[in-house]
């Protein structure tokens, strides 16, 4: 029952596709837009702009990666491939972090809006409620949670839709059509790079979907045709979603001057816009959209945890087990889900502020990664073509992670050196462990 057993009816492309949106949770840009737009003194789209093109050099090298493996686990998996397995394990635990809060988040936004819609139940028993919901999903296999996510993130892309027509329509009707048509979103004159910078490196984590997908491989049919065209459409379609939503908000709300709380401005921004009716629908559109990401990040969570389980990372006998029945990684399953139910204890602004450093790691890694697999060994650094894309592509995509690196949130910062410290004493402990196993038996 615990054997390793991936399902026969595997995943398509646009299903996929669906999963890798629905993990990137495309409405957080009404959640994150006040935070962002303080940070960088108006200009979110722009940080959004900049966000993208970093992504995209990064999605490049994973795509490049998942065409020539099908072994899945992301980041992790391509730099044990490349780097070896100890570089592969510190890269897998500083992007655990990210798999573990993401989740986590979800949780806390689910608790957040429901306690908005029904304030008469208390904020921890949405938490609850919507961390077992998920759970149970994920005990089942992947098709129910790829379908589930097509729903979920229909809807609230078509909320938002109608959310661009109102803004629109309201700024036409009282300052004239000819106010829409402006650059201002994009650029209102400010010439400073820094706080773009610090809003693109708080804005990455929201394109973590093109990295969950490669986690899908073994679960995905043809995956080395499959999952790096997804990898590159998963990056574009957030891209374009992210980029259009904040021009619209950003036209209507040029600074934060109207928010009374900027680091939750979701209600506040749909109430002016469309009115008490607007935002209670919008809100039900956004727990949707909060659901589907949840899956799709638990997913992707338990799956990473699975895949570190069976190369010995974690308990193997638990972690590295597969229910056969069920068609998941149950033990992963559930772990992740008990983590989840700790966002009562947090709040958004916080664990947002934490995400960005497993991520920037991972990324890191993955184009450094290129570098090493395919331009020394495999040796493929004859001729110009060659040389752009395993050596001048990869250290072009590292430069742009590392203007993100510079700007980290200094909680972030903080809180992944002492997760860092705490993967250095795992790794420690297990080399002196099995160093003791081999004495032993000498």
């Amino acid at each position: 029952m615990e054997n390793e057993q991936f399902p026969t009816k595997k995943l398509s492309l646009w299903q996929v596709v669906i999963v890798g949106i629905a993990y990137m949770t495309p409405m957080t840009v009404f959640d994150t837009f006040g935070i962002v737009s303080e940070t960088t003194d108006g200009r979110v789209p722009l940080a959004y702009l900049l966000a993208l093109v970093a992504m995209l050099l990064t999605a490049i090298s994973y795509a490049r990666f998942s065409r020539c493996s099908e072994r899945p686990g992301s980041a992790y998996s391509y730099t044990a491939e490349s780097c070896g397995t100890t570089a592969g394990f510190f890269v897998g635990w500083c992007a655990l972090l990210d798999y573990l809060l993401l989740p986590l988040i979800n949780a806390l936004l689910a608790g957040i809006y429901l306690h908005a819609l029904i304030p008469a139940m208390p904020y921890w028993f949405w938490v609850m409620l919507a961390a077992a919901l998920v759970t149970l999903v994920n005990c089942f296999r992947i098709q129910i949670l790829a379908n589930l996510s097509l729903l979920f993130v229909f809807a609230p892309i078509v909320l938002m839709l109608v959310f661009i027509y109102l803004v629109i329509k309201g700024i036409g009707t009282t300052e004239g059509y000819e106010h829409v048509l402006t650059l201002t979103p994009l650029w209102n004159g400010d010439p400073q790079l820094l706080p773009l910078i610090a809003g693109a490196s708080i804005l990455c984590f929201s394109f973590l979907g093109f990295d969950a997908v490669t986690t899908l491989s073994q679960e995905t049919e043809r995956p080395k045709k499959v999952i790096p065209q997804a990898v590159i459409l998963t990056t574009l379609a957030g891209g374009v979603i992210f980029i259009s939503a904040s021009w619209f908000i950003q036209l209507y709300f040029p600074d934060n001057t109207r928010f009374k709380h900027p680091s939750e401005a979701l209600p506040e921004i749909v109430l002016y816009v469309g009115g008490a009716l607007f935002q209670a629908i919008f809100l039900c559109g956004q727990i949707m959209n909060t659901v589907a990401s949840g899956l799709a990040t638990h997913a992707s969570a338990a799956r990473l945890i699975h895949i570190m389980g069976k190369d010995g990372i974690f308990y193997k006998k638990i972690f590295g087990s597969f229910n056969a029945r069920l068609g998941t990684p149950l033990y992963s399953v559930l772990v992740i889900g008990a983590i989840s139910m700790t966002a009562m204890l947090l709040d958004l602004a916080t664990v947002v502020s934490l995400i960005s450093f497993g991520a920037l790691i991972a990324f890191t890694a993955v184009n450094f990664s290129v570098f090493m697999h395919f331009y020394i060994k495999k040796g493929e650094n004859k001729g110009w073509n060659n040389i752009f894309k395993n050596l001048v592509l990869p250290i072009f995509s590292v430069a742009a992670i590392v203007c993100l690196w510079f700007n980290l949130d200094a909680a972030a910062l903080h809180f992944g050196c002492v997760w860092l410290s705490l993967g250095i004493a795992i790794f420690i402990y297990k080399k002196l462990r099995k160093q003791s196993v081999v004495m032993s038996n000498a």
